[in-house]
Formats: structure tokens, C-alpha cells, sequence
């Protein structure tokens, strides 16, 4: 698969977790913050983040974090980006990285023709200074 890195987010825990453990499974909520460099876009995660985690009775984990990058967009003006990002793993083989399907939405006028095109795709990792999350640009290049 021909993938262009776009991102790379580096995620920091933002308080306790909450978790809830059933007889079917179980639910964790992570809350975090973080930050961003790229060339498109450089700033802040806001400390508003939540990655809820659902672990169903066959051990698949369904990850869904929702989080807002405040910051300068490629051209120098303020913007922010929305992030919605899905993935799962099996919790048995915890496979890293963990794969993902992010979707963006922002208010930059440089960047929203490109991040709105829905062309992306993500994966988790566990690097020495904490858990990255790098995005990439799947399939035809188009310019940002």
C-alpha cells in the first residue's frame, strides 16, 4: 500500500481512566492531551481527549478517540482540526503497531479540501518517549 505520512501526534495521559468491567466485556475511557508537528499543521492536542475503549466477550478491543488540535495550519494561520479515530485489535495478541481510520474535519481553508477527502489511515505506537499516533495519506498524492 503506497502511504504518504501526514502526522505525528505524541499522546499524553490527561488523569485517571475510568474503567467498567462486566460479565460480557469491559469499557475503558482515557483521557489525554498531546501534541503535533507536521508539515500541515503544528499545535496543541486539547486536554479534552477521550479514547474509549470497548473490550467485547471474544477479546476484540474497539478503540474510538475523539480529540481537537488547536494550532497553525501550513500557511501560518490559526485553525483547528477535529479527529475521529477508529481501530481494534485483538486483545490477546496486542499487536503493535495498532492499525487505524481516522476522519477530519477543520476550519482551515488551506487544509479542509485535503483532510475532508476521507484518504487516511493511522497506526499506534509505542516509542521510547510514549505512544505516537502517525497518520498517512493512502493512495494518490494530492498536495495540501
Amino acid at each position: 500500500m503506497d502511504r504518504k505520512p501526514i502526522m505525528d501526534i505524541k499522546i499524553e495521559a490527561n488523569g485517571p481512566a475510568i474503567h467498567l468491567q462486566g460479565e460480557n466485556g469491559e469499557v475503558l475511557m482515557v483521557p489525554f492531551k498531546g501534541s503535533i508537528k507536521s508539515d500541515l499543521f503544528n499545535g496543541i492536542v486539547e486536554p479534552c481527549g477521550v479514547d474509549t475503549q470497548v473490550v467485547n466477550a471474544a477479546h476484540v478491543r474497539h478503540m474510538s478517540a475523539r480529540y481537537m488540535l488547536t494550532g497553525k495550519d501550513s500557511t501560518g494561520q490559526d485553525a483547528h482540526i477535529y479527529v475521529e479515530n477508529n481501530g481494534w485489535f485483538d486483545d490477546l495478541t496486542k499487536t503493535m503497531p495498532f492499525h487505524t481510520v481516522p476522519t477530519f474535519y477543520t476550519d482551515s481553508k488551506a487544509l479542509a479540501p485535503y483532510l475532508h477527502c476521507n484518504r487516511f489511515v493511522g497506526e499506534g505506537v509505542d516509542e521510547a518517549d510514549g505512544l505516537h499516533i502517525y497518520f498517512y495519506e493512502i493512495g494518490g498524492q494530492t498536495d495540501a
